[in-house]
């Protein structure tokens, strides 16, 4: 027979999760006293070991409040800034943010026009930081990302000198099979949505390997560590963001 202590604190912990907004989810993992928070705790802290390995710092946060401090304390005010699209950043409204402190800010998100869209993605390229969002991260350290057109994993891989990567802790699974799925038939399909864009994938929900001209995954990237220890750093915030 389980423990009854146990049981009691298992349905009492399935309750409150049932009660909980899903956007609080990781909060309540982190703070409750019958040992999920442990488990989410050591997951954090095996994924931010194992990208040191890979020469990728990596910093944890409560709120996307302390990574909005973060970023305009770390980031020189004569540097310029490439954000990569991201509803992550969108939501922190960090290119305004930064605009505001008079960092000049490359973000397509911003312009008025498919010519406009153009020349701040290849602005961003050489821009002296480089911030974005990643589809999925694995425990072991890899950043899978699917890129509709490719500049996002292009300023990633080489370009920019400072790299900023912020995620929510739905982003991170075990493996790097799991991170190519998730980005596969979670992130692929709700960008393509929010894109505009009508590939098959949109009404099935996943992956549907199609050739449609809406495709939105033409690029699949994996990040596998870098060569500049002092370029990339992923920024983890104790939250579901993003796709």
């Amino acid at each position: 027979m389980a423990d009854r202590n146990v049981i009691e604190k298992i349905v009492v912990m399935a309750i409150a999760i049932c009660a909980t907004p899903i956007h609080e989810l990781g909060h309540f993992m982190m703070s409750f006293n019958g040992g999920g928070g442990n488990i989410l705790n050591n997951k954090i802290e095996t994924l931010i070991n194992n990208l040191k390995l890979r020469n990728i710092d990596a910093y944890y946060f409560e709120d996307i409040q302390q990574v909005s401090k973060e970023l305009l304390e770390v980031i020189p005010q004569d540097c310029t800034i490439g954000i990569g699209n991201s509803q992550t950043l969108i939501n922190m409204n960090i290119s305004r943010m930064l605009a505001d402190k008079g960092n000049i800010v490359y973000d397509k998100t911003l312009a008025n026009t498919e010519a406009e869209i153009t020349d701040l993605k290849k602005k961003s390229l050489l821009a002296d930081w480089y911030l974005t969002g990643t589809n999925a991260i694995s425990l072991e350290g890899h950043l899978v990302n699917i890129d509709h057109s490719g500049n996002r994993v292009a300023a990633m891989i080489y370009g920019p000198e400072n790299v900023v990567v912020v995620i929510g802790t739905n982003k991170i699974v075990d493996t790097l099979e799991d991170a190519i799925n998730r980005a596969r038939n979670i992130a692929a399909p709700a960008n393509a949505k929010r894109a505009g864009l009508n590939p098959p994938c949109r009404a099935a929900g996943k992956c549907m390997d199609c050739r449609s001209t809406e495709r939105a995954c033409n690029n699949l990237v994996v990040i596998e560590g870098q060569n500049n220890k002092d370029r990339m750093r992923v920024f983890i915030i104790n939250d579901c963001l993003g796709y």
